[in-house]
């Protein structure tokens, strides 16, 4: 009898721990779900939309970099982790305009960084502004980019002031009384930038001062119909801005026509992909954000060397300078509002003023773009190489 009362008793015992087991399992569903919210409230969600494959790579890559290093140096804000949900937008229109769907709709994020590439930005833009998202573009510099669009912002410096910098640089340092546009009519960023720098140039040198505009199109790998022609003209200099990929097969093939005047571009050039074709050729000038050789604040110190460390085996560029700008200025504007919401962000970031980045001290205008000093570089032993900076009037 003691025997079968031992196994009963045990028998009763694995019945009620089995079933305590099972309303344990069933309490815990319900407790992690609210864990999950919990862990959810605590969290600050950043997103990201930039080109990691397709013909802005680098360009994307390079910006990524700088976002990432910051995110590690700076992972609260108002006492919450911040999540970085990072999305390919793939250097399509359509897929920037998903990426920027994906991010407000399935991850929920808070404010959107992005994207390198006016074109990609542009497309990107209506999606957030219908949410009532802000966006904060580290390196689209057409001004269409912000235009009626309240809630998008960026970090650099726009075409309009841009192709001045550079039309002024070619009269005034390199002495040009005319000039060819080499550009790709398929990049609103091409074009925009080309435009301004005509605008600006026939305002000093006359109305025939541009004395050749071509065109190609993205993709393209043979430039010698147009250069032919622009050879024929024979200009002072050339102002050719567009993709690093194509720009640094028109430029080492403008050399090797013997075409040997100053070739000028935009900021999209500084990408190694651009320097790997022409380093061996001179008087290749554009403009950027950003130069190792001259920092202009105590953040412009600290991006260097924890760049440098994060990434020894890599040149200290713009695009990763303006990502660390970005994020650091998203964070700004939630310590500045006190809070997490969207819309509380937006109306930070519309305040921004004399904030100190690496890439120099920003204020924004009233359309939601930096007012800062554009640097200019040339190629010079095989290497990117600091010419002269240029402040905004």
């Amino acid at each position: 009898m003691l025997g079968i009362k031992k196994r009963y008793i045990t028998i009763v015992a694995l019945i009620v721990a089995v079933s305590m087991f099972a309303v344990g399992c069933g309490g815990g569903a319900e407790q992690g779900a609210d864990t999950d919210k919990e862990q959810a409230a605590d969290v600050i969600k950043i997103g990201v939309y930039e080109p990691l494959t397709g013909t802005n790579a680098a360009g994307g890559q390079m910006t990524v970099e700088g976002i990432e290093l910051a995110n590690k140096l700076y992972p609260e804000v108002l006492g919450k982790k911040v999540e970085l949900f990072i999305v390919d937008n793939k250097s399509e229109k359509q897929e920037a305009a998903n990426a920027v769907e994906r991010l407000i709709g399935k991850e929920k994020v808070n404010v959107i960084i992005g994207s390198y590439g006016s074109s990609l930005a542009m497309a990107g833009g209506p999606v957030a502004l219908d949410a009532k998202v802000p966006v904060i573009g580290c390196s689209p510099t057409n001004p269409a980019v912000t235009l009626d669009n309240d809630f998008y912002f960026r970090v650099c410096f726009i075409d309009p002031f841009q192709g001045t910098v550079m039309s002024n640089y070619a009269t005034g340092q390199l002495g040009a009384k005319t000039a060819a546009i080499i550009q790709d009519v398929q990049q609103d960023y091409s074009v925009g930038l080309s435009s301004y720098f005509e605008k600006a140039f026939k305002a000093t040198n006359g109305d025939t001062a541009i004395v050749a505009k071509v065109n190609y199109n993205t993709g393209d790998k043979d430039f010698s119909a147009q250069l032919t022609e622009v050879k024929s003209k024979n200009p002072d200099v050339i102002f050719a801005p567009g993709n690093f990929l194509e720009c640094g097969i028109l430029v080492a093939k403008a050399r090797e026509l013997g075409i040997n005047v100053p070739i000028l571009g935009g900021d999209t050039w500084e990408a190694e992909e651009f320097l790997n074709q022409v380093t061996q050729y001179k008087d290749i000038y554009f403009s950027t954000h950003f130069t190792a050789e001259e920092p202009v604040t105590q953040v412009s110190t600290t991006f260097l060397d924890e760049f440098k460390n994060e990434y020894p085996d890599k040149e200290v560029n713009a695009f990763a300078a303006l990502g660390f700008d970005t994020y650091i200025l998203a964070l700004d504007a939630m310590e500045r509002a006190g809070s997490a919401d969207s819309q509380a962000i937006r109306d930070a970031l519309a305040e921004t003023k004399d904030f100190q980045g690496a890439t120099g001290i920003i204020t924004l205008d009233i359309n939601g773009d930096a007012t800062k000093t554009a640097v200019i570089k040339k190629v010079a032993d095989g290497k990117f190489v600091y010419e002269t900076k240029v402040d905004p009037q």
